[in-house]
């Protein structure tokens, strides 16, 4: 069934205005008795009926909590640097169903796009929605966040990112031949572990250099060159079934 998110807690009734209202309402075409799954910014989620419908607002009211996700072992968040194409765009659609809480996209030296301010903000707020649809979609408790793109340099200063002591950051970098995902992560009990990805053709030796000196463990996929949509997309789900977030 189709998720619905609500940006507030779920109370015993609730008013759905914006796009989301205009989607129910229009595009599902939603009537009075409908059942829907609504997830509430708490991380809640409840099946509730729809009790009215308007031009710009649903109604709905709560019938029974259903059992959710349990609560990720420890939370994944993807830096990826930006792609070619529509190639991000899969990125963020996939890194959703595999469970990263966030992404954070970045320009690093061997991304061939690049975009001036604008484009960026346009660039960020289509992922966004990109990300919202493919939650909705997969039965995600809760939304996933596309930040702002940024750089290397910014992502090191993030002490969001950077500044805990439960988080683990790994980098996946070609020219790393002693370590693997798999053996890097079974040594890690952190709550959080930051993924970060490069574009096609990886990360330079010197950008290499300055993730080893912030802290951050180089990692090797494996001997195959993969395309970087893919590279993403392997390391996302190692990552995932090594912390125990792929269980039933």
């Amino acid at each position: 069934m189709r998720r619905l998110f609500y940006p507030g807690e779920l109370t015993p009734e609730i008013r759905i205005t914006g796009g989301d209202a205009h989607h129910l309402a229009r595009v599902m075409r939603a009537q009075l008795g409908d059942v829907h799954v609504v997830a509430g910014a708490d991380g809640r989620a409840a099946r509730m009926t729809v009790m009215a419908v308007a031009r710009d607002a649903v109604t709905l009211r709560l019938d029974s909590y259903v059992e959710d996700d349990a609560p990720a072992r420890a939370e994944v968040i993807l830096v990826q640097a930006l792609l070619k194409g529509e190639k991000t765009d899969f990125v963020v659609q996939k890194a959703v169903e595999l469970g990263a809480a966030a992404l954070h996209p970045i320009v690093t030296e061997h991304v061939v796009v690049r975009y001036d301010a604008k484009k960026a903000a346009a660039k960020t707020a289509r992922w966004q929605k990109i990300s919202d649809e493919a939650a909705k979609q997969c039965g995600r408790s809760s939304l996933m966040h596309v930040a702002p793109v940024g750089s290397i340099d910014s992502i090191l200063a993030d002490a969001a990112l950077f500044g805990r002591a439960d988080t683990a950051v790994i980098f996946c970098y070609e020219g790393e031949r002693m370590q693997s995902v798999r053996s890097v992560l079974r040594a890690v009990t952190a709550a959080r572990i930051v993924l970060i990805v490069g574009a096609e053709g990886g990360f330079s030796p010197s950008e290499a250099a300055r993730l080893s000196a912030a802290g951050t463990q180089p990692v090797s996929l494996g001997r195959r060159i993969l395309r970087a949509e893919t590279a993403a997309l392997a390391a996302l789900t190692v990552v995932q079934y090594e912390l125990g977030n792929l269980d039933v």
